[in-house]
């Protein structure tokens, strides 16, 4: 094993972060907002997958094209989930939401295997192949731009909370929902875009995704999986915590993937979740415990 390799492992994971911060930043925005965890936030991410999928294959879309399309698509499925369903059980207690997301979950990755077929897809892109060389390291351009896209989308959501009016309500409500209502503020209208928002969030990063890896309606439990331990690595609500969550976890399985075997790479991801319980359960970025 050489430097060389390591360091090429290291670089893609870090480009593949891209993909995993941009999901975990939407089920971040979700839980900090509103209290819900979004079991179906994987199923929703293959959902994006499928549509940039269908796109390419009649349109002849890039999926670095279609993901806005993908994105706008899932915050409508993200929307009607919401009015329809989790507006409901906002106060219920929390194993009741989970159960509701569960079988959102479950209608979502049938729904997938009806339409779709249990066979795994790959989204062609015109990038899919094209690389550049640095020395004795290659640059995946695909990657590079995922990871580009990714962050630049992050970054916009960042200033949607901070500079907006309807961000700042947002993060109001998430701070204080009783609050929010006091002084006038839409709470339910504020939950409906907050929980579309998170939903267009992964919606892009499975379209991103669907060019890097192949899926399958099976693969929304793993992704679901994926995001909850980057967002408690990095700090249940936090934003920052989520991206950069996504970043260490995607270093740590590429890593894990080359100095271990490919099947244990995911074990890499579980060991620093554990010892971020460990040692620091607030998460990376996360606020003091109670």
């Amino acid at each position: 094993m050489t430097l060389a390799l390591i360091g090429q492992a290291a670089l893609n994971g870090f480009l593949f972060g891209g993909v995993y911060s941009l999901m975990a930043v939407g089920l971040s925005l979700i839980f900090g907002v509103m209290r819900v965890i979004n079991i179906a936030h994987g199923d929703m991410m293959v959902w994006g997958s499928y549509l940039a999928f269908v796109l390419a294959l009649r349109l002849g879309l890039d999926p670095f094209v279609s993901f806005v399309l993908c994105a706008a698509a899932i915050f409508c499925m993200g929307v009607v989930v919401q009015r329809a369903l989790v507006n409901r059980v906002l106060n219920a207690p929390h194993e009741m939401q989970i159960l509701l997301m569960l079988g959102v979950a479950l209608v979502l990755e049938n729904l997938a295997l009806v339409v779709f077929g249990p066979d795994t897809r790959r989204t062609e892109s015109a990038y899919g192949l094209a690389t550049v060389w640095l020395g004795p390291i290659f640059v995946d351009v695909a990657r590079l731009i995922t990871f580009g896209l990714a962050l630049a989308l992050s970054c916009a959501l960042y200033l949607f909370l901070f500079r907006s009016d309807l961000g700042k309500l947002i993060r109001a409500a998430a701070d204080n929902g009783y609050g929010a209502l006091v002084i006038g503020a839409d709470v339910e209208r504020i939950y409906m875009v907050a929980f579309g928002i998170g939903a267009a969030c992964v919606g892009a990063a499975g379209a991103l995704m669907s060019a890097l890896l192949p899926f399958s309606p099976a693969t929304g439990f793993a992704q679901t999986v994926t995001s909850f331990n980057i967002v408690i690595i990095g700090g249940m609500g936090s934003l920052l915590g989520a991206f950069l969550g996504g970043l260490l976890v995607a270093v740590a399985e590429s890593l894990g993937a080359v100095l271990l075997v490919p099947s244990l790479k995911e074990l890499v991801g579980f060991v620093l979740l554990v010892l971020i319980l460990l040692f620091r359960p607030q998460g990376l970025f996360g606020g003091k415990t109670t």
